[in-house]
């Protein structure tokens, strides 16, 4: 008997073709992170005018005139790399000063107005996949040179970033991953709304939809969950330490073999870590944790690796091999990239204790809380918007895990309707639903330990 096309039909048919499509995105990036993962150890390539200056940070206004190496050799670089059975090698593209060491055609401000005058991002793709490495690229969102810093970005600095994205995942052949820095850190101060993080994530998986997008901003985001990243990278040297023994998620943590990221005079003679250092005190325990180490070798002034360095390597080489693939990483969700429509919006909520009232709960920080007063017995929490907003996902992210049960409901024409029912007791609550319409939306908690901890509620439109 034929049945008439009804619009829920129609919007459970759309539904369910766009959960298939997320669940065939998250198996293939799991796949990616598994292969990241296995990778196990790489070389990180800190390559720039900085190397000229003696300081990790150049001046801006450096002139291109002082980036001129007199004997740089990539294939040296990608020989060391495989002396210390590294699987990959990351090159800084361009750093926080802005000046670019690859052929672009969106700024003079790169290496082809230098005394150099050549493609070192070629060079290097093509030394490391002639030497069966794999090839990953470093990008600064952050440029003094170009003024793209806090309070000066425009659409015309937005499309920039674009344009010198989209030339990297274009013209040097397939990118394994893309490691960006400068943006959403408490140092940056560049959001992920100044540059939309949703758009530039979208972009380059659209130019090379295997590459992953990995995000330095473990100094923010809590260890529990995949905020901005494909990976999540932590920084030793910025006392950024992955918690071996809970971690749960693909993740990076970066290192340099000597005492600073870029070339300074006293590499040649001063001593580097150990090679017991590196591999039983960090590479080891950090792939037990499912962590991949890339340690950091910085080339001098005449684009070479110094000696000492190269000794270290290889005697890495002979103390540790890559076995093969490591352990299953565990199931975790897909990543958020969307913009947080809560982030500081009028909150409500249940009576408080003392200080620490209803707006601490959206105020964009993991440090501070929500706390719900010891004599509430059914605390609740809720966020209300200027007007109805559309919205599929809501990231419940406690200080300290403390909920055991509740309820998500959304506010439509003042009716309050169900979203969900959870009993997620982890300190990060994904839920991820059918797009909804709402002008508030809140969580009622109806079980708990201790006293709820809210550090921040989240509302998400993910584009789908």
């Amino acid at each position: 008997m034929y049945k008439p096309i009804t619009k829920s039909l129609i919007l459970f048919v759309a539904a369910s073709l766009w959960s298939t499509i997320i669940m065939a995105q998250t198996v293939s990036l799991a796949k990616r992170q598994q292969d990241f993962f296995d990778l196990r150890f790489g070389m990180f390539i800190h390559y720039n005018i900085p190397t000229y200056m003696d300081q990790d940070w150049a001046d801006p206004e450096a002139s291109p005139s002082i980036f001129n190496p007199k004997k740089l050799n990539t294939d040296q670089w990608a020989k060391a790399a495989l002396s210390a059975n590294m699987s990959y090698g990351c090159l800084t593209t361009k750093h926080h000063s802005g000046f670019a060491i690859w052929d672009t055609k969106t700024t003079d401000y790169s290496v082809m107005n230098s005394p150099y005058k050549k493609d070192v991002v070629k060079a290097y793709t093509e030394s490391f996949r002639k030497a069966g490495l794999k090839v990953m690229l470093y990008y600064s969102i952050l440029d003094t040179h170009h003024k793209i810093r806090p309070n000066q970005i425009t659409p015309e600095k937005i499309d920039f970033i674009k344009a010198q994205i989209r030339e990297l995942l274009t013209n040097y052949g397939k990118i394994d991953a893309l490691i960006i820095d400068g943006w959403d850190a408490p140092w940056s101060r560049i959001s992920y709304d100044d540059v939309p993080f949703e758009e530039i994530y979208s972009l380059i998986k659209s130019i090379q939809p295997e590459c992953l997008v990995m995000d330095l901003n473990a100094a923010k985001y809590p260890a529990e969950a995949l905020y901005y990243t494909d990976i999540k990278s932590y920084e030793q040297g910025a006392g950024q330490h992955i918690q071996k023994e809970s971690n749960k998620l693909p993740a990076l943590s970066c290192l340099p073999i000597n005492t600073a990221w870029f070339w300074e005079s006293d590499f040649p003679t001063a001593p580097t870590k150990t090679a017991t250092e590196l591999v039983d005190g960090i590479l080891k325990p950090l792939n037990m944790a499912y962590c991949n180490f890339i340690l950091n070798v910085a080339p001098n002034r005449d684009g070479l690796i110094d000696a000492n360095a190269l000794a270290t390597l290889k005697e890495i080489g002979q103390k540790w091999k890559n076995d093969g693939p490591l352990p299953a990483l565990p199931v975790s969700a897909a990543p958020i990239i969307s913009s947080n429509i809560a982030k500081k919006q009028p909150a409500n909520a249940s009576w408080s204790d003392d200080m620490w009232i209803m707006d601490f709960a959206n105020d964009d920080s993991y440090s501070t809380a929500w706390l719900s007063n010891a004599t509430v017995k059914a605390p609740w929490y809720e966020i209300t918007f200027e007007r109805d907003k559309p919205f599929n996902m809501i990231v419940i992210a406690e200080k300290k895990p403390g909920i055991k049960a509740y309820r998500l409901e959304y506010s439509e024409n003042g009716v309050w309707k169900p979203i969900v029912s959870g009993t997620d007791a982890s300190k990060i609550k994904i839920h991820r639903f059918n797009r909804v319409w709402g002008k508030k939306v809140r969580i009622l908690i109806d079980k708990f330990d201790g006293q709820v901890q809210l550090a921040e509620f989240q509302v998400y439109n993910e584009k789908r």
